[in-house]
């Protein structure tokens, strides 16, 4: 390895034992939010209510010395509560801008589903340009700005279904499981005393790390590692799979393909190597392609799930040796 890989590689390791000291559990959720965040990509994060969504967005802010702000998304939300707005100043007889929380680094959008399709649209051009535009005039946001928009599972009752044009946006979709008995008896044990999650996170026992502008370099970093021609082919083909297979009524586009082939080459670095194998891809696949695919009904009637398509699809597709 040369010497850049190596800092990206402690880089990494570093950024999970921070977030180890906070999160218990949930390594492969870690390892997948890194994976967004050294892409310089989106996450939608899908989770029950109380499984730390926020505290471990909060925790990789803190960790890399980046600002973070988070919104609640209400159907009464309107675009203007999340860019901003021009207000009249009095004092100095001229309108003046009043920033919105987008104007972030770190952006946690909370129940995105909850706000209607106007409001949600409203992060779309940061998300796609990093830019914001109010009243005609055009604001660049942080080179690092990155949205995690969470969703809760179980309550669908007046909400608005993200459009797929906006789901395809987000590189990954990170689903955060219940805690195993274990890791619920270490939590509740920890709440009990000054070693509960939050508390560790104000006390300054987490360490910053990375700051924004090495960000900048270490993403620069992962255009050197290896991907050889027959594991791009083998992605284009499970992504092309997608559209093809029998239960699926839309597959996954072009930008899948991308984002199957950089979430895998950061994978690789987390696990400790230069070069992409087929089991990085393999591990990346669900995460990638699970919110960009629609089963036709009579499957999903059925109780077939995506991420059981998508497995019987990395059966079917041959993987290069």
């Amino acid at each position: 390895m040369n010497e850049n890989i190596e800092l990206l590689k402690k880089a990494l390791q570093r950024s999970k034992q921070e977030v180890a000291k906070v999160i218990i559990g949930h390594d492969g959720v870690v390892d997948q939010s890194l994976v967004a965040i050294f892409n310089g990509a989106h996450a939608l994060v899908e989770g029950v209510p109380g499984v730390a969504k926020t505290l471990l967005v909060r925790t990789l802010a803190h960790i890399m010395r980046c600002d973070f702000a988070r919104i609640q998304f209400t159907p009464d939300l309107m675009p203007t509560d999340i860019t901003g707005t021009h207000v009249f100043n009095i004092q100095k007889n001229e309108f003046a801008l009043v920033k919105g929380p987008v104007f972030t680094t770190f952006l946690l959008a909370d129940e995105i589903n909850r706000a209607p399709a106007k409001t949600q649209s409203a992060l779309l051009q940061a998300m796609q340009e990093r830019t914001v535009t109010i009243d005609r005039t055009t604001h660049e946001l942080s080179p690092n700005f990155t949205v995690f928009a969470t969703q809760n599972p179980i309550e669908y009752e007046g909400t608005y279904p993200l459009p797929e044009a906006q789901k395809d946006r987000f590189m990954l979709k990170i689903t955060i499981n219940l805690p195993d008995r274990q890791d619920e008896l270490t939590l509740a044990q920890r709440m009990l005393g000054k070693d509960a999650p939050e508390n560790i996170l104000a006390s300054g026992a987490v360490k910053q790390i990375i700051s924004p502008e090495v960000l900048i370099k270490l993403r620069q970093t992962l255009e050197t590692i290896l991907v050889k021609e027959d594991l791009i082919t083998y992605i284009v083909d499970i992504v092309r799979k997608t559209r093809l297979h029998q239960s699926v009524m839309v597959g996954a586009g072009p930008r899948a393909t991308q984002a199957l082939l950089l979430a895998s080459r950061t994978f690789a670095v987390i696990n400790g190597r230069d070069f992409v194998t087929p089991d990085d891809i393999k591990s990346m696949a669900i995460p990638v392609l699970e919110h960009r695919l629609i089963l036709r009904p009579e499957y999903e009637i059925e109780g077939l799930t995506v991420p059981e398509v998508i497995e019987d699809i990395l059966k079917e597709i041959a993987v290069p040796r």
